[in-house]
Formats: structure tokens, sequence, C-alpha cells
């Protein structure tokens, strides 16, 4: 449960007077480096462009170090060194950190970090939302409002107006102090260490996402009643798709939608004429239709041994009985923890621990289920699922086609 922490007059008079710093010499940017080496908690925030590239456009990092606010001028710099020394301060705050660190990952090319803490994480162990935005968090903690209206304009721009900077400065000005107050009430509630794990849990999460290879993009738009030769060209188009796009550096949705690729899929063209029934975009089909409809049919074409096995069944695909004992379970734990239900589990969660338990050599499960989760995993939640299976396995028209 979430109290709220009004800061106090004189707080939010140190937080404004705090000291803003443009880095943007080099020398400038070493200098900072070294005041970093000596710090244990920083704020981090970016701004980007990414409407029309593959590939974000860094423009600006925020950082609050609790004594002064740093704005680097991103694209007027070399950060090899910056990125090296961001890994090694202990506690690096962000709220929601996603994009922040797929910008981190992808110009870095250095391993998951394992000291951020993401407020927003952190928050859901307290509120029972997973999604709370900044504004509301920060109204919410220490109730501080700030104005955000200045999200999607040109951060490229130099110099940026007064209100861009008023903006860039207040995602990290409050960011601290919103951070001490989360982790107070979850150190007093016996939940600090679960959000700490959870947020290093979705860090590596970010990280495989941007270290996933090209040929196993199409998971993330393959349906589980897809058969083989379906997620044959799935993969194929999405394979395609994401070489392409990093080449004309344009978003993959500028390419293909995922509505468009399941249209593929569901009724697969065979000609420029059908590929014009879909939704995708006329001159994506001038430019790139015959290449589309080519990839089509050498898949068709190809010896079915060497298309993709079927996708395993979600937990959705459960009896709604065995559903409402894994919420059962679900909740009384949460209450014990006092944490929510969807905090404590997730849908993809449970779909992922379905297919752990109908697979005949068990894969790794990911860092979400295999930290302070696992023990109770392991002694309530599979004991249901395995029962099940064993009672119920799955069909054998779906075992057949995967063979």
């Amino acid at each position: 449960m979430l109290i709220q922490n009004p800061l106090s007059q004189a707080q939010l008079q140190q937080l404004h007077d705090l000291p803003i710093h443009w880095v943007k010499t080099q020398d400038a940017l070493f200098a900072l480096l070294d005041d970093l080496e000596q710090v244990d908690t920083i704020a981090l925030d970016t701004e980007f462009i990414k409407r029309d590239t593959f590939f974000p456009i860094l423009a600006l990092i925020q950082i609050n170090t609790g004594k002064a606010i740093y704005l680097i001028d991103a694209p007027k710099l070399y950060l090899e060194e910056f990125w090296e020394v961001l890994a090694d301060i202990p506690t690096v705050v962000l709220h929601a950190c996603g994009e922040d660190l797929g910008i981190y990952y992808l110009l870095s090319n250095l391993p998951a970090l394992r000291n951020v803490f993401d407020t927003q994480i952190g928050l859901g162990f307290l509120t029972g939302e997973n999604s709370l935005g900044y504004q509301k968090s920060l109204q919410e903690t220490i109730a501080v409002h700030v104005d955000k209206g200045e999200s999607q304009s040109d951060w490229l721009q130099r110099p940026l107006t007064p209100e861009q900077e008023s903006y860039a400065v207040d995602d990290v000005r409050y960011l601290l102090p919103m951070f001490a107050a989360i982790k107070k009430q979850l150190t007093e509630q016996g939940l600090w260490q679960y959000a700490v794990e959870d947020c290093q849990s979705y860090t590596q999460e970010i990280f495989a996402n941007f270290s996933t290879p090209d040929n196993a993009l199409y998971l993330s738009v393959a349906d589980y009643r897809d058969n083989r030769e379906q997620l044959a060209m799935l993969q194929t188009l999405c394979e395609w798709r994401e070489q392409l796009a990093k080449s004309i550096n344009r978003p993959r949705t500028f390419i293909l939608r995922p509505q468009a690729l399941r249209e593929i899929v569901e009724k697969p063209p065979f000609s420029m004429k059908q590929l014009g029934f879909t939704s995708i975009k006329p001159n994506v089909i001038r430019m790139y239709g015959q290449e589309i409809l080519t990839l089509i049919d050498k898949v068709r074409k190809e010896d079915d041994a060497a298309y993709p096995a079927l996708l395993p069944l979600p937990y959705r695909s459960l009896s709604s009985d065995v559903q409402k004992q894994l919420e059962k379970a679900i909740k009384q734990h949460g209450q014990t923890l006092s944490i929510d239900e969807t905090v404590l589990m997730r849908k993809k969660w449970l779909s992922e621990l379905y297919a752990y338990a109908v697979a005949a050599e068990k894969p790794a499960l990911s860092p979400w289920l295999s930290g302070w989760r696992k023990a109770w995993i392991m002694a309530e939640i599979l004991p249901i699922l395995d029962t099940v299976i064993a009672n119920n396995p799955p069909s054998s028209e779906h075992e057949t086609t995967a063979e």
C-alpha cells in the first residue's frame, strides 16, 4: 500500500536550487565521468528521436547526482566511456526504463545492466499498478506536479526552448526523492529485495529482446494456432523485414506492420494483385511486393522438415476450472506477501510455465520466474499444471502437427 509523503517547502527549494550544467564538450564529459565515479546513486533519463528511423537518434541525456543536474548534449560527444562508467555506478534510477535501456544496449554493446532500479516497477509492488506514468507517480508519492507537454517536441534542435529544458530537468529533478520514498516503503513492507530482483529481471529481458537473433523475431507475432508453414513464412518475412529496416534505417512498421504479417500468413498471396488486398502500404507493394512474393514462394517449396516447430499451447487454452485453481493460488500467495496478484504473476509467465510443464526437456525459466518466485512456483503452481497434464495431455492434433 502506497502512502504519500509530500516534500516539504525546504526540500522543494533545495531541489529547485540544484545547479544545472550543460555538457557540450568532451572535456566537460570527462569531468562529469570523474564525478560519477564518486557517487553511489544517480537519476537518469534520455530524450531521443525515433519516429521515422530504425536506429534511434539520441538527443539528450539527463543526470541528477543529488548535487547537480547535467544535460549531456549527446549528438556532439563520443559516449563510449560514459556507457562504461554508467555500468559501474551502484544504483541508476529511472522511471519506465524500457526505451532508455534500449538506447543503452543499442549504442554501448555492453552486457545487461544489473544496477538499475525502475521506480515504475517499485511502485507496482505498492499500488498494484504496473504502468504508472512519471507524472502520476510523482503526484502519488511526493505530491509534486510536473508538466509533460514537451514529450514529443524536437529534441535535436539547439538551443532547446526554455520549456524543453525545464521539462528535461524535471524528468530527473524529482526522481531521486521519489526513489527514496519508494525504497523506504518497500523496505518497511519487506518488499525491497523483491522489487530489486524484478528490476534486474526487466533489464535482462530488455537486453534479451535487443539480442534476439533475426531468425527468432517471428515469435513476437506468431500464434500458437499457426501451422508450421505459416510459422516458416513469418520467420522468413520477419528476418527479411529486419535486415531491410536496418539497411534503409526505417522502422519495421514502415515495411510491414504486424497486421500485414498476419494477413499474409493467414491467406498467403500468389500475385501482386492479391497483395493489394492486404493492409500493406501501396508504396511498399510497389517497391518490395515482388520480393515478398518470392519469399513466400520459396517457403512453399521448402522441405517442411526445415519449418519451425509449433508454438506451445498458451495458458488460456487450459480449462476454466484449472485457471481458477491457478488464480486462487496466486491470489492467496499475493495476500500472504501483501502484493497484488498482477505483480506476483502475469499471464505470459503462466504460459511460459505451462510450456515448461509440458516440455520433455525442461528449458531454463526466465529471470522473472527463477528468482524470488521460484520456490513458490515449484511448490504450488507447477503441481497444478502437472496434474492437469497427467490427466489431460495436450491435444493429439497439436502434437501430430508438431512432428
